[in-house]
């Protein structure tokens, strides 16, 4: 019964990776291009248009798996946590994820996150970016893009279990820009 159910997993993974071969790597954004203009529903319900900060503020923008598991909330605190930093260098702090509205809302009021949470329900925004996923295929990836000003990509972080990193990347890139 065992080594049935690993054939199985094997056959499914298989299958996996050969669709995803098949169907081709995303455009993925990279460094220096300009992020693409999209408008999602944040946790209040309300139309966030990106292109109401392009040229106006850097911003970092991050996409994770989901809501309230461990590894995102503890990347979504540790933005909290460091949101005084990102405010005093003008700069906006958007999370984005394909979870509706509503566990957008109960995510940031259980965690107290002071920044803005997108609703990416059907990952259009998550493929504009090219945003790749992980453990072959089955985990949305875990991407954070640092934008200046200008719309413009500075810095891309790509890690799925390094959750925390992406602050202090994040940090590190938006000091540099702005100096």
């Amino acid at each position: 019964m065992l080594k049935k159910l690993f054939l199985l997993l094997l056959l499914v993974i298989f299958i996996v990776l050969t669709i995803k071969s098949i169907m081709g790597k995303p455009n993925e954004l990279e460094v220096g291009d300009t992020i693409p203009a999209f408008i999602l529903k944040d946790q209040n319900n309300n139309d966030f248009d990106i292109d109401r900060f392009r040229g106006k503020k850097s911003m970092v923008i991050y996409f994770y798996p989901k809501d309230d598991t461990p590894g995102c909330t503890k990347e979504a605190c540790s933005f909290r946590d460091e949101f005084e930093i990102f405010t005093d260098l003008n700069v906006e702090v958007i999370g984005i994820s394909a979870d509706n509205v509503t566990s957008h809302k109960k995510f940031a009021e259980k965690y107290r996150l002071p920044f803005t949470l997108l609703a990416d329900t059907k990952n259009k925004v998550r493929k504009l970016f090219g945003v790749p996923s992980s453990l072959m295929g089955l985990l949305p990836g875990r991407v954070t893009y640092v934008i200046d000003k200008n719309g413009i990509i500075a810095h891309i972080f790509n890690s799925q279990f390094g959750a925390e990193q992406h602050i202090t990347q994040s940090l590190s890139i938006l000091k540099e820009i702005k100096e």
